[in-house]
């Protein structure tokens, strides 16, 4: 396909996912207003989830590929664009395999849901991200130490969020701790073993998804470095 045509598509998916991740944040900030919550700290749990931050990146870096589609005569793109793709790849990906496993049907504490905002976030998203990997033109094959990149921002992610969550009070229902998802909440799921399990799993997933990624980018580009 090409270059032009795919960059269309890009800004084009970029568009839908900044607008589907600000409806629900004009959603649950009407929410917070509504029950009298605090504002910032509404603000700052909506901006942990991992499924706002991967498609806010993912925006960011398909409009910035796409801008390069246009104006640089380029037959790969750059090294650091490529990794940023890949990056966002899995982060998208790992998104809508984990939403749709493990948390579809689970209304998650940011205030109530927007049901089309959620789709694009956790199906529409990751898939045109998937297509991008196999169809977009120019993506670099990359090294795979590239694999060790993409997982480290999940890991920091992880800590953040299990260190955070026992500083916030949930708004919702009193307790005093805040997590996004109920697999990292000890108290859902007994303890830290438990919840240590799944951050094995998911991990061990993230560097499946970022191998099968790069393995593609290096089949598809010809002049791949080892």
């Amino acid at each position: 396909m090409r270059t032009t045509t795919w960059s269309v598509l890009r800004i084009a998916a970029a568009a839908l996912i900044l607008a589907a991740a600000f409806a629900q944040l004009a959603r649950t900030l009407r929410n917070a207003v509504d029950n009298d919550f605090h504002l910032p700290t509404s603000i700052a749990n909506f901006f942990s989830f991992f499924t706002i931050e991967s498609n806010l990146f993912a925006a960011i870096v398909l409009v910035i590929a796409a801008v390069r589609g246009w104006t640089r005569r380029e037959d790969r793109d750059p090294a650091w664009l490529s990794i940023a793709l890949a990056a966002v790849s899995t982060f998208m990906i790992i998104t809508g395999i984990v939403y749709n496993l493990l948390l579809r049907g689970i209304e998650l504490p940011q205030g109530q849901t927007v049901a089309w905002s959620n789709e694009v976030l956790h199906v529409v998203g990751p898939l045109f991200l998937l297509l991008d990997v196999l169809f977009a033109p120019r993506r670099r094959g990359l090294p795979w130490a590239t694999i060790g990149i993409v997982v480290m921002y999940p890991i920091v992610w992880a800590v953040y969020t299990l260190v955070r969550a026992n500083l916030i009070t949930n708004q919702t229902t009193g307790d005093p701790w805040w997590y996004p998802y109920p697999f990292l909440n000890p108290h859902v799921q007994g303890g830290y073993g438990g919840v240590a399990l799944y951050i094995v799993g998911i991990a061990a997933a993230f560097a499946l998804v970022a191998w099968g990624i790069v393995a593609v980018g290096r089949r598809r580009d010809p002049l791949t470095e080892s």
